[in-house]
């Protein structure tokens, strides 16, 4: 029954995400607000709402290394997954502006959640956790994020690709989209509540450590609509929606996702060890390395296979140990 609950969960989470995505859009084209900060905000939140919905409620339950699992096991996925399996299909061409600010964020939120973690490693007394402070420090980090984003849209930088996945669709009625967002909301809920009841309940039926459940099954599940949307881009051609995607999610995750969580409830690491976050941050540098790279900015095939090889690597080494 628990896997039935896993699978119920987390259709609803990505039903959930789905519309209330839509449906913040619609509302936001309602107001004037432009294409470019939908695509920056309400698109970027929607992919992460999975995550912080499950967050949440794992949280809430007693299952905080389930939540701080998700996070970093997301992370990690959708730069060795989504970026090495993109760049198999299509190579990725990044932007100056991309690699001098927007993945540099990246970086930082994953430094910043190593520099957590590795509390005890650095003489910090107490359990390895991140307290309500560090929560809403990081909660800040968010918020100045989203101030930068706002600013760059007022000085007239670039569309986002993510912007122009958001501004494709039609503006519906309010009422819908009122709607939509009220059944989204419902639907994150009720599916994260029951995606953690399913999960936990094959932790102990398997064995298994929360943290690792939330590492691998959790993350590769909340981390779908990323890869489907990534994939359907790259066949397509426009991988510029695929870095989008990854970037505003892992920044989100961090920074929004274990901000509002830890400041509703602290979170203790749990199972997740340094050896996690020191591959989630060196996921982040290799992202930035290889889009660096000779000075192409481009990540090509055999880049990408780098990426996906060395996750398969991340599991195999996660099972064994």
């Amino acid at each position: 029954m628990d896997v039935v609950w896993l699978i119920i969960g987390l259709l609803l989470i990505l039903g959930g995400a789905n519309w209330l995505t839509d449906g913040a859009s619609a509302i936001a084209k309602k107001w004037g607000v432009s294409d470019l900060i939908i695509g920056l905000t309400v698109v970027a939140f929607g992919t992460s709402t999975p995550e912080l919905s499950i967050g949440i409620i794992s949280a809430l339950k007693g299952s905080a290394p389930l939540a701080i699992g998700n996070v970093v096991g997301s992370n990690i996925f959708n730069i060795f997954v989504i970026i090495g399996i993109v760049a198999l299909i299509h190579p990725i061409k990044i932007e100056k502006s991309v690699l001098n600010t927007q993945i540099p964020l990246v970086v930082l939120s994953s430094v910043a959640l190593l520099a957590i973690g590795c509390g005890r490693w650095l003489g910090v007394s107490g359990p390895s956790e991140i307290i309500r402070p560090e929560g809403i420090l990081l909660f800040l980090f968010f918020l100045i994020f989203m101030r930068y984003t706002f600013s760059q849209a007022k000085t007239g930088s670039p569309e986002d690709p993510s912007a122009q996945q958001a501004s494709s669709k039609p503006v519906m009625n309010i009422w819908k989209a009122i709607g939509l967002v009220i059944l989204g909301l419902g639907a994150l809920v009720f599916g994260g509540d029951r995606f953690v009841a399913g999960a936990s309940g094959i932790a102990s039926s398997l064995g298994m450590s929360e943290a690792l459940i939330g590492l691998t099954i959790v993350a590769a599940g909340s981390s779908l609509p990323e890869l489907a949307t990534s994939i359907l881009a790259a066949i397509k051609g426009k991988t510029g929606i695929a870095v989008g995607n990854v970037i505003g999610s892992n920044i989100f995750n961090i920074f929004m996702v274990l901000g509002i969580t830890a400041t509703i409830y602290p979170l203790p690491f749990g199972g997740i060890g340094l050896f996690d976050l020191l591959i989630m941050t060196g996921a982040s540098i290799l992202f930035w390395i290889f889009g660096r790279q000779f000075g192409d900015k481009v990540i090509n095939r055999w880049e990408g296979g780098v990426l996906v090889t060395l996750y398969i690597g991340y599991i195999v080494a996660q099972i064994l140990s």
